[in-house]
């Protein structure tokens, strides 16, 4: 335990705006902004240069869980729940288009190349078009939601998260299954590749977290990592770390290599988040951690490592 105090983490901003839960939190294609989105249905753009400042870009009648950037085109992918999906111009900060695609609440978006992958309350993997802005498949995965993708670009996998309790794993180039990777016991919300390919880290409402091996997905590592469910999970740019966060009002830091806890971020030590924590980054902009929570606060980080 002594080795985990020699970690400094410092608290550098509380930035509010947002009437409430903020769910949604994601990097622009220059990191140096950020975009939050809420139960409010308030879109936010932030400027790591000038954090106080948020600007609002967006305002839509429902919550919202998922954004994500297209880094090619600069534009924003909006999960507006029970509406379909709303794309915003990074640019000129005005909407292009939207589609009414569902009518199940948007948990999660992955761009990819000319598609836009979106998981829905009913257990389907939309896929758009984003040229032609038209929807080209629908990939019915679990009766329960889909929570959470992410994608290893090399091996051209999506790996998707559901309230199933399953991770499962698709090749992108004809949709065709490779794998489902079970050992959950409950719905898997926090899903990574490692930055470096070698393994994919899944958590969820069981407060576990599990280590894959990319390559064969054979389980190697459970850890007991919270109190309660695990939200999101965010590794540093060059993978030596990660953190997770939880509805157990904590930012947990580890390290990639060994798997071990190296911090805790929470209210009483470092005047952390005192509900939820539902979404985590790691600036690629200045190495900050950025949460966002049920609070309705967005906190940013210094954590001195190495």
């Amino acid at each position: 335990m002594q080795y985990m105090s020699k970690i400094q983490v410092n608290k550098l901003y509380t930035l509010t705006g947002h009437n409430d839960s903020i769910f949604a939190l994601t990097e622009g294609k220059n990191p140096r902004y950020f975009y939050t989105g809420a139960g409010d249905g308030m879109v936010v753009q932030w400027d790591l240069d000038a954090p106080k400042d948020g600007k609002l870009i967006a305002k839509l009648p429902n919550s919202i869980y998922a954004l994500e950037v297209d880094r090619e085109r600069n534009l924003l992918f909006i999960g507006h729940n029970f509406e379909g999906v709303h794309v915003i111009d990074l640019d000129s900060l005005k909407e292009l288009w939207s589609l009414k695609i569902t009518d199940h609440a948007i948990f999660d978006i992955k761009v990819i190349g000319d598609h836009a992958f979106v998981g829905t309350g009913d257990g389907v993997v939309t896929v758009l078009d984003i040229n032609e802005r038209s929807i080209i498949k629908h990939i019915k995965l679990s009766e329960k939601n889909i929570r959470v993708m992410d994608v290893d670009m090399e091996k051209r996998h999506l790996a998707v998260g559901a309230s199933d309790n399953s991770v499962k794993v698709f090749d992108l180039s004809d949709f065709s299954p490779v794998k489902k990777l079970e050992g959950h016991t409950n719905s898997v919300f926090a899903l990574r590749y490692s930055p470096n390919g070698k393994v994919l880290v899944s958590g969820g409402r069981d407060a576990h977290l599990k280590i894959w091996d990319a390559n064969s997905y054979q389980q190697e590592e459970n850890i007991v990592a919270h109190m309660y469910a695990i939200n999101y999970l965010a590794f540093r740019e060059d993978g030596k770390y990660f953190v997770t966060c939880s509805m157990d009002k904590s930012i947990k830091l580890w390290e990639t290599s060994t798997f071990r806890l190296k911090k805790v971020i929470d209210k009483s030590r470092h005047a952390g988040h005192g509900t939820s924590v539902n979404k985590v980054i790691w600036s690629k902009y200045n190495q900050h951690v950025i949460a966002v929570s049920d609070d309705r606060t967005i906190s940013i980080w210094d954590i001195e490592l190495d």
